[in-house]
């Protein structure tokens, strides 16, 4: 599946490529009349690698890991380098459009032409990758990059450590065979350039092993580590394993030494919420405190979240959910029985992209509205939300965009467009007041969880105590608060 995905690829980017089957080479051009050919490339890149499982490939990086690197990545100029870089995702990601050339090794080959035909079809000319492992055979033992982005196979313990004890990207000490993570942190660190940064996904295990902490000790004292993340769980592809982001910085001149870590505890937060921690996530700790016999690099050993008054919270967070609850079943719209199922796949359609062609829609961040008061905005965001229409809008990251050049619209008069706005306008409160109490039944779940767990909360029929509540315990050092 791989390499047909490749040869179509190939023919999308203009490749005479003779290995494509006729039938599917037309095919393709059918596609492309309705998508632009990097989405089309997009959307079959999707579904091969939701059926890795029976085609083979190996997962890669998930798109919420990708967007965390975004983050704390920031705005780069310079050169980014991705020694396992798969099908090419995070690498260009985080790129972006510099001019920059940026580089990446991966050892599958039938991953490495992916990943350049996904350059190619987004309009970069400035992604250089190379077949072979990174570790065992380094096809850029010169690079220098401004920016280092890796998420190295988990658990990885043949790596190839008796053939490389005496490599020189060993800087802080020759990694044992159970530490293939600090084995790729260190490639990563070695090819960083003066005043650049590495930042690396990691199981939470590398940060405490002790197998490691030698290795560990020695990047503190060089005063090359930045931060360490704890990401919530669901962060990766193929587990739900909690990771850890280490951020490196290699000193420009002498001075530049990083001295207090940054310690984020993210842990708690909702996997697809914000990524900025809160005061109360960050401890700024000294090297003085890291540098003990564990080494113990986990930011839920510094970080101390401020404790919530349970009691108060949890009876307000019960009260406001049981007032949503009477409302929500009032939301719902009565809806009587239509024609059948499919009947209005039988009447005319017509094309979004010829309305917006007509000047009756405007376009804006990829959403589309009304730009005509012969046609209801409400009737037309209803319709891009069809399953057919969003069949043809997924994402290769999973996510539903419209896709104006192929979605279709039954055609209706005006009056029954906002008959069928009505009933989408309280489908969508619905579904909004819905995933609000959602989020409060999480809260209230894990507020009951850990109150009655530390004692905050007692089980029914509990007598309420008289006793003022315990002092929260005392916190680490916050950011900005020496």
């Amino acid at each position: 599946m791989t390499a047909a995905l490749v040869d179509t690829g190939s023919h999308l980017t203009g490749e005479a490529n003779t290995a494509l089957p006729d039938p599917i080479r037309e095919a393709v051009d059918r596609l492309t009349s309705e998508r632009a050919p990097s989405r089309l490339f997009e959307n079959l890149l999707t579904r091969l690698l939701t059926s890795a499982g029976r085609s083979g490939v190996q997962a890669v990086t998930s798109p919420r890991l990708i967007r965390a690197f975004v983050h704390f990545a920031g705005t780069t100029e310079g050169p980014v380098y991705d020694p396992a870089c798969g099908t090419g995702s995070l690498l260009l990601a985080v790129a972006g459009q510099t001019s920059a050339v940026h580089t990446g090794q991966e050892i599958s080959p039938g991953l490495v032409r992916l990943a350049e035909l996904r350059a190619r079809l987004g309009g970069s000319r400035s992604v250089q990758i190379e077949a072979g492992d990174s570790l065992r055979d380094d096809r850029h033992p010169a690079l220098r990059a401004q920016l280092v982005v890796c998420e190295p196979p988990l658990g990885q313990t043949d790596w190839g450590r008796e053939e490389l004890l005496l490599d020189p990207r060993w800087e802080l000490g020759a990694p044992p065979r159970a530490e293939g993570d600090l084995a790729w942190l260190q490639h990563c660190y070695f090819h960083t350039a003066p005043g650049g940064r590495a930042l690396i996904a990691l199981a939470p295990s590398a940060a405490y092993r002790r197998s490691g902490r030698r290795i560990r000790a020695e990047l503190l004292r060089r005063g090359a580590l930045s931060s360490v993340i704890s990401l919530p769980s669901g962060f990766a592809t193929s587990h739900n394993l909690p990771l850890h982001l280490w951020e490196l910085r290699r000193p420009g001149t002498p001075g530049e030494e990083v001295r207090p870590v940054r310690m984020i505890d993210l842990t708690a937060n909702d996997p697809d919420g914000p990524l900025e921690p809160t005061p109360d996530q960050i401890a700024r700790v000294p090297l003085i405190d890291l540098v003990h016999e564990e080494v113990d690099l986990s930011p839920s050993a510094y970080v101390t979240a401020a404790q919530p008054d349970y009691p108060a919270e949890y009876t307000a967070l019960r009260a406001s959910l049981e007032q949503q609850l009477r409302e929500l079943a009032e939301l719902l719209p009565a809806l009587p029985s239509g024609p059948g199922a499919g009947s209005l796949d039988e009447i005319t359609s017509v094309g979004v992209g010829d309305l917006v062609q007509a000047g009756l829609v405007r376009t804006e961040d990829g959403e589309a509205s009304s730009a005509s008061d012969q046609l209801d905005t409400d009737y037309l965001e209803g319709f891009l939300r069809s399953a057919s229409n969003t069949r043809r809008n997924t994402s290769a990251t999973g996510t539903h965009r419209a896709e104006l050049r192929s979605a279709q619209l039954p055609q209706m008069d005006i009056a029954q467009q906002r008959r069928y706005g009505l009933a989408f306008r309280d489908l969508g409160e619905f579904e909004r007041r819905l995933k609000e109490i959602v989020r409060m039944g999480d809260r209230a779940a894990q507020l009951a969880h850990d109150g009655l767990t530390n004692g905050a909360l007692g089980p029914p029929g509990t007598a309420t105590p008289e006793q003022p509540h315990a002092m929260p315990p005392r916190r680490a050092t916050r950011e900005g608060a020496e």
